[in-house]
């Protein structure tokens, strides 16, 4: 691994100057350069493209996860399969961060595709982190897509974070649920200068007493623009909730269109969006405690964002 490597590693995911305590690989500029599994957690590479196939045996118990992924230099496209089996009963926790460094004139893509296949009764956290650093004009463009199949009495529990730095991102997110199974995703995005980003979740509940509840949080700064669009089907008794709360200032633009699909009775499907500037007592309230008024604008997005 190189220097800027290690930093984006630490921006992105829990790593730190000693590495990672538990199972994990590393990516760096399409490459595989550390790799460690335990006994529960196996991680071996795919056979029929690049990525990995990780498998968590039933009933592991609080270990975890980490997988980022790092490009480091422009002119560079990446792109990754990874598949996750985790099995009944696991609780586990993982992470895939990822950075793109730029510091030329070439752009740089990482396009990471994820599929989870999660057991009976298992529980996963999920964390996905992504940053875009360097002094380079290349487009730095980061474009997951995460696909979800959850069994019965299964829960994933997804946080996507993405504060700045990223140019372009297109977020795709899919998911099956199961009878009695939950799916929780929560987003939030910082966007600034010309940058675009697009969330598309699509979820389909076709167990009875499933439950999805999105929420994403967004700020759009300068002349960035932003699309956001949900669509959750339910075809059996079921709990879906969609909520999006964006923050526009400057010229930023801000999309939003949530959709909902109820083809059972019992179906109960609610969506929320809200589209707004900061409030101007807001700022006036914080400026009276001493911040000038771009402090107690980041204030506002920080408190917003967290």
């Amino acid at each position: 691994m190189n220097e800027i490597t290690r930093e984006l590693l630490k921006a992105v995911s829990d790593y730190d100057d000693g590495g990672y305590k538990d199972a994990y690989s590393i990516r760096e500029n399409g490459c595989c350069v550390e790799r460690r599994s335990t006994e529960n957690i196996k991680i071996d590479s795919k056979k029929d493209a690049p990525g990995l196939e990780i498998h968590i045996k039933p009933g592991t118990k609080g270990e975890r996860l980490s997988i980022p992924a790092c490009v480091t230099h422009g002119d560079i496209d990446d792109l990754v399969y990874n598949d996750f089996y985790v099995g009944e009963g696991a609780d586990v926790l993982i992470i895939a961060g990822c950075g793109v460094h730029v510091s030329t004139g070439e752009p740089a893509r990482h396009n990471g595709i994820h599929r989870f296949f999660i057991g009976k009764n298992a529980h996963v956290i999920y964390r996905e982190n992504h940053v875009g650093t360097g002094r380079g004009n290349g487009t730095k463009t980061i474009d997951p897509v995460t696909d979800v199949i959850l069994e019965d009495g299964a829960e994933f529990e997804m946080d996507s974070l993405q504060l700045g730095g990223v140019d372009r991102t297109v977020r795709k997110t899919s998911a099956t649920v199961g009878k009695d199974a939950k799916l929780t995703i929560r987003e939030r995005i910082l966007t600034d200068g010309e940058q675009q980003a697009v969330t598309d979740f699509e979820v389909e509940m076709n167990g009875e007493n499933s439950s999805v509840n999105l929420i994403s949080r967004s700020v759009a700064k300068g002349k960035s623009h932003q699309s956001y669009r949900s669509k959750i089907v339910g075809n059996a008794p079921c709990a879906g909730h969609s909520e999006c709360d964006a923050i526009i200032a400057d010229e930023g633009k801000v999309d939003a269109a949530p959709e909902l699909s109820a083809n059972h009775e019992d179906a109960a499907l609610i969506h929320e969006a809200a589209i707004g500037k900061i409030a101007g007592d807001q700022i006036v309230k914080l400026r009276t405690l001493g911040l000038t008024e771009e402090e107690a604008e980041a204030k506002i997005v920080a408190g917003f964002l967290k």
